[in-house]
């Protein structure tokens, strides 16, 4: 009897409600890293948890301790230390993190710090790293915002790369772009003298907006002579997002700008 009492069918359990702030892993990325510490602003990017598979969420729980950090503003981060003294690239967005692995591969002397909340993602990324004996990557979950204002210091990177971000078409959510001036400003504050901001899209109208902008920031001048867009370099790879816009005929466009030093 008492066995009958306290057997009782799934269908009628109830649900389990788990806080939204527990990672969905143990030893792994927090769901909401900042919290309510940091002030909530307008997002250029939406939170995806999409289905995680066994091999990314075994690398999730092994290596996150390792080579993963939330972004959660509440230290500053000592890069020589993270990466060994390596020259540092800050990847904002990198979707499931083969271009980034290759980039990482291709150019072992450069450390990247690649962010992204994409939970699949992150744990591809870091089973690449892993199978690929990719020592200079680190992969980050959270905002890329708060990263910036908080936890960098000036001057700290040696190069920032933005590989199709969402281009939010709609003109109502054109204010969620990520290039926009004050992420500019925020940008340069935190890239060293020389450093290049390289951004690529296949939205030709956030194509144009990004040109716009970053032409008429007093922190950043183009790389091309004369203004304008830049060829493919050879050493950003063909992304999976890349491959989508050219299948549906859309044309990319790579936008290469130098920091400036401040004026004295």
């Amino acid at each position: 009897m008492s066995e009958s009492r306290n057997t009782i069918p799934d269908a009628l359990r109830p649900p389990i409600i788990r806080d939204r702030s527990e990672p969905r892993f143990p030893g792994g990325p927090a769901a909401d890293p900042a919290g309510s510490h940091h002030e909530r602003r307008i997002r250029s990017f939406q939170p995806r948890r999409s289905r995680v598979t066994t091999g990314q969420e075994d690398a999730l729980q092994r290596l996150w301790p390792v080579w993963g950090l939330d972004i959660d503003g509440r230290r500053v981060l000592d890069l020589d230390e993270m990466f060994g003294g390596l020259p540092v690239v800050l990847e904002i967005g990198f979707g499931m993190g083969e271009a980034t692995a290759r980039m990482a591969a291709d150019d072992p002397g450069t450390g990247i710090l690649a962010v992204d909340v994409h939970t699949p993602g992150q744990g591809n990324l870091l089973g690449l790293a892993e199978r690929g004996g990719l020592e200079n990557v680190r992969v980050a979950n959270g905002d890329a915002i708060i990263l910036l204002r908080e936890m960098l210091a000036p001057g700290a990177l040696h190069g920032m790369r933005v590989y199709f971000p969402d281009p939010w078409p709609k003109k109502r959510h054109h204010k969620r772009r990520l290039i926009q001036p004050e992420f500019l400003t925020l940008a340069a504050g935190r890239l060293a003298p020389g450093a290049v901001l390289h951004c690529a899209t296949d939205w030709e109208p956030y194509a144009e907006q990004m040109l716009d902008v970053l032409g008429a920031h007093p922190g950043f001048e183009n790389t091309v002579d004369g203004g304008g867009y830049a060829p493919r370099p050879a050493f950003r790879p063909l992304t999976r997002f890349e491959g989508q816009g050219l299948d549906k005929g859309h044309t990319v466009h790579d936008l290469l700008f130098r920091r400036v030093p401040a004026e004295s």
